[in-house]
């Protein structure tokens, strides 16, 4: 028998280590060629490791969430022959997938759930456990069966320690949830219902911070530490935008839906040639503030695993139609692990949206290094007067935070008011 010792290859995005973000084997295990054996995170993804042998695990390099540098030994595999077999690892698989890395700059605030997603719950993965792979993979009871059981790797991890076959638990949407998994507990596991009055209770849990959430956390505390934040917001009438979407959607034909964000998108691109210091992004350390051209615009998403990023590129050049398939196809890869690493890099402006979740009004924290974030809240019916008579009307708050270094509050206010003259008369949406 020889020792294959497995190294961890240079990713190619000049990094100099890695993070362990959940092992798919343990000592002992037998692995196959091209086997995925680790998850490695980087600054923009995660990039799943594969087995460049067969043979069987000796030894692992650390536990989910401890750092790795780039040609240190990473796995140690005995296979068969004679004599030590040195590592010469191929090209890692790059996957982005629920546990993808935030894009290089800092994702939003956790105050709204992102463009179009729910909120779950973050992974809750032990320091001892070995969680599955971010992808979702069918469940290992039901092979041979043809049958798909979609999950995050913190739910599957979670069922697998509270013994639930995850092909029995009936999911709330497009896949099992931590809610599904306390439903099945509740009601579907003989428990019977719950008595009124008393919810099911849960134990205590110690969480280690690792992965995305990890980066999160750093990220977000280098932006408040860092950037002076103030946040303007104000009131839009959105009547007759609304009146315009309904319109639109009617003779839609075979286009998607229309949201209020694609609006609110050509409102903003329309808007920035005016404020160029807002489709910026600031480098603090060589004191150069870049003003982009072309607006790259970030999208806050929800995931299983938190907010990610994608970006519209050049959204100045999309008509409506354009984005609203755009902000689907986007939404959807980051919810299921699809999006490419340069779709979660490089924006020049953050829009988040808290959908259907609503609220007054919000404080973005900025996507740093840019200098600005965009957060339109709930759209909501009230009396207003219009001369002397009360009428109802649509009306919408829409937040901006900025980066008081690079942006003065008149400038923030100027170009919300510009933003509010666009979409409150929708026509000067389709004019230059």
């Amino acid at each position: 028998m020889a020792l294959f010792t497995f190294k961890l290859p240079d990713i190619g995005e000049g990094i100099a280590q890695a993070e362990i973000v959940g092992w798919h084997v343990k000592v002992g295990d037998r692995v196959e060629e091209d086997q995925p054996i680790a998850d490695m995170m980087t600054d923009k993804a995660t990039v799943e490791m594969e087995s460049p042998v067969a043979g069987t695990v000796v030894r692992l390099a650390g536990e989910p969430g401890d750092q790795v540098s780039i040609g240190a030994m990473l796995v140690e595999i005995e296979v068969e022959g004679d004599g030590a077999i040195g590592a010469a690892p191929p090209p890692a698989k790059e996957t982005i997938a629920a546990e993808t890395a935030v894009s290089e700059s800092p994702l939003p605030s956790r105050e709204g759930p992102g463009v179009g997603g729910e909120r779950s719950e973050p992974p809750v993965v032990a320091p001892e456990e070995k969680p599955a792979s971010p992808a979702p993979t069918p469940n290992p009871s039901l092979e041979g069966r043809g049958v798909e059981v979609l999950a995050s790797p913190a739910v599957r991890a979670r069922a697998k320690e509270l013994g639930i076959d995850l092909s029995q638990v009936k999911p709330s949407g497009d896949r099992v949830r931590h809610a599904d998994l306390d439903a099945y507990l509740l009601y579907g596991s003989g428990q019977g219902y719950a008595p009124a009055g008393r919810s099911a209770r849960r134990g205590d849990e110690t969480v280690r911070v690792i992965g995305m959430r990890r980066r999160i956390a750093e990220n977000m505390a280098a932006s408040k530490r860092h950037i002076p934040h103030f946040t303007y917001v104000d009131e839009i009438d959105v009547t007759a935008l609304e009146t315009l979407r309904e319109q639109l959607n009617e003779g839609r034909g075979e286009r998607p839906k229309l949201t209020m964000l694609p609006l609110l998108i050509v409102a903003i691109c329309k808007t920035l040639p005016d404020f160029p210091m807002l489709n910026a992004r600031y480098d603090d350390e060589a004191g150069v503030v870049t003003r982009h051209g072309s607006v790259h615009l970030g999208l806050a998403t929800q995931t299983d695993a938190g907010l990610m990023v994608p970006v519209i590129r050049d959204a100045q050049d999309r008509n409506i139609w354009q984005l609203a398939s755009e902000i689907r196809r986007l939404a959807e890869a980051a919810r299921t692990g699809k999006a490419k690493s340069e779709e979660l890099s490089g924006s020049t402006l953050t829009l988040t949206s808290l959908g259907p979740l609503g609220g007054i009004a919000t404080t973005p924290v900025i996507n740093r290094p840019e200098v600005a974030i965009i957060g339109p809240n709930r759209v909501i019916e009230r009396p207003v007067f219009r001369g002397k008579e009360v009428v109802a009307a649509k009306l919408m708050n829409l937040s901006i935070s900025c980066d008081h270094r690079v942006v003065d509050g008149w400038d923030a206010a100027s170009f919300v008011q510009a933003v509010k003259k666009r979409l409150e008369a929708p026509a000067f949406l389709f004019v230059d």
